[in-house]
């Protein structure tokens, strides 16, 4: 039983000390949020049978497209993503599409045959790729890549182009 003196006090703390809890947690997610994630060590499978590692990317800024030939915004964006590639290729920029497990590798391959895909399409089979960076299982989900395969930037759903060409151009012009 309680004194009726005593009550406010704890009715006060248990709401400061909750206060407390949520902010020291906020500033914990801050802190994780703010670091920058490293991006998996795979190796992708391009829909020619090419092995491309991603230590075999490393000191490139790379960008990572997981679509499917059955997402209407991935083959929306796809014409915005070749602009990309073609406009940030000379100055180093790597692109490897990832095609997800549930997309026939006859669609994939007729696809980037039909629209004349200019960067490494890949095959994740099996699904590990996706998996491996973050169990992707939106289409489109693109991340883009520094130089040291730290992850810059995920982008769910089409990007921002104008914001993904200046990170581009930030990340490519660094040495």
């Amino acid at each position: 039983m309680t004194t009726p003196a005593s009550s406010p006090t704890r009715s006060w703390a248990k709401p400061a000390f909750i206060g407390a809890a949520v902010l020291a947690i906020a500033g914990i997610g801050f802190a994780t949020f703010g670091k920058q994630q490293q991006a998996p060590d795979v190796t992708f499978i391009s829909i020619d049978g090419q092995k491309i590692s991603s230590q075999d990317l490393r000191g490139k800024v790379v960008m990572v497209n997981f679509w499917a030939t059955s997402c209407t915004t991935c083959v929306k964006e796809m014409p915005q993503m070749v602009e990309t590639y073609n406009k940030f290729k000379g100055q180093g920029l790597e692109f490897v599409a990832v095609a997800m497990n549930y997309d026939r590798p006859d669609y994939v391959l007729n696809y980037t045959q039909a629209k004349q895909l200019p960067f490494k399409v890949a095959l994740d089979s099996s699904g590990d790729l996706a998996k491996q960076f973050g169990d992707v299982n939106m289409t489109p989900t693109t991340f883009v890549i520094d130089k040291d395969g730290k992850i810059l930037k995920r982008y769910l759903g089409e990007p921002d182009f104008g914001q993904l060409h200046t990170l581009l151009h930030k990340s490519l012009s660094t040495t």
